[in-house]
């Protein structure tokens, strides 16, 4: 039995919708073959009560499996007859929402990862990580006492270092609300939790994006990597960060070439003190002979390089 509405009159006319009313007319007898007829396209007028736009969407946000909800939630807008009112005149709904403490706390971490997360340009598949490692430590209350903006920092740190794409805690600390020291604690205590792990950095991890930002020749760039690599491998800086490793790196192959950039312009870049790349640039420049790659075009020899 087919389910198409036709004119069993005129069964090869085509049919007029009639949206206002919601009926489909013959065109060739002009009987009506249906009638209350669902509308799916766009709302024409707004029931939202929000100002500065129309929300015609006929639907509410998308869901989140991560709410306990779904966020499957009413919201139960203003009234507007005698029985929205109490007896002394107050109203009585006024944009509730049956939404949990729970899913209001998560809801607003999210919020707060997303917001960061577009401040550095961080991707989705980061953004989806962070919101479930944090629900996951949201779920096993062992981070109770400490801001959530604070583990919503620390989510997105270790996500970044889970999908290989680290970012600083000076990069984390300078989108986020909450100190250097607080996100610190949250990504010990998160690791040591929930049995969670992030690959060691390295300086590779930064050269890229670092040498990127400085516009940096791709030549002078292969040099820095292969310097800090040797410098790591030979142990020429021993307890040094992979960071001021990479920037004092950037620094001696940017010496050594015709893009010369100064450790001010390194450092703001990489986030660390310029004395912190001094001291790395020390360790590395009496070993420079064997740190750059043999076929690296000099424009500047090594003995002429900078001595701090």
């Amino acid at each position: 039995m087919s389910s198409k509405v036709n004119c069993k009159y005129h069964p090869d006319a085509n049919l007029i919708e009639d949206y206002r009313a919601g009926d489909q007319i013959c065109s060739e007898c002009g009987i009506v073959v249906g009638d209350r007829v669902i509308d799916v396209g766009s709302e024409w007028r707004t029931f939202s009560n929000e100002k500065g736009g129309e929300d015609r969407s006929r639907v509410g946000g998308p869901e989140n499996t991560l709410l306990g909800s779904s966020d499957l939630t009413t919201m139960i807008g203003p009234g507007r007859g005698m029985a929205s009112f109490s007896a002394d005149g107050q109203a009585l709904y006024n944009n509730r929402k049956t939404q949990s403490s729970s899913d209001r706390t998560l809801i607003n971490a999210f919020r707060t990862i997303s917001n960061m997360a577009d401040r550095i340009n961080l991707t989705k598949t980061i953004i989806d990580r962070a919101n479930n490692l944090f629900k996951m430590v949201h779920d096993g209350k062992n981070l109770k006492g400490r801001s959530n903006d604070a583990i919503a920092a620390a989510c997105l740190y270790i996500s970044c270092r889970q999908e290989g794409v680290p970012r600083t805690f000076k990069e984390i600390v300078a989108v986020s609300t909450v100190s250097k020291k607080e996100i610190g604690r949250c990504f010990k205590l998160i690791l040591k939790a929930h049995d969670t792990s992030v690959e060691l950095i390295t300086t590779g991890d930064f050269m890229s994006r670092f040498c990127g930002t400085l516009t940096l020749p791709r030549d002078v760039q292969r040099a820095a990597t292969h310097i800090a690599k040797k410098a790591v491998d030979l142990d020429i800086v021993p307890g040094r960060s992979p960071i001021s490793v990479a920037a004092a790196a950037i620094y001696m192959a940017s010496q050594a070439s015709d893009e010369k950039r100064t450790q001010r312009e390194i450092a703001d870049i990489a986030g660390v003190a310029d004395v912190t790349i001094r001291q790395s640039y020390k360790l590395m420049l009496p070993r420079a002979r064997d740190l750059f790659p043999t076929d690296f075009n000099f424009t500047t020899p090594i003995e002429n390089l900078p001595q701090n």
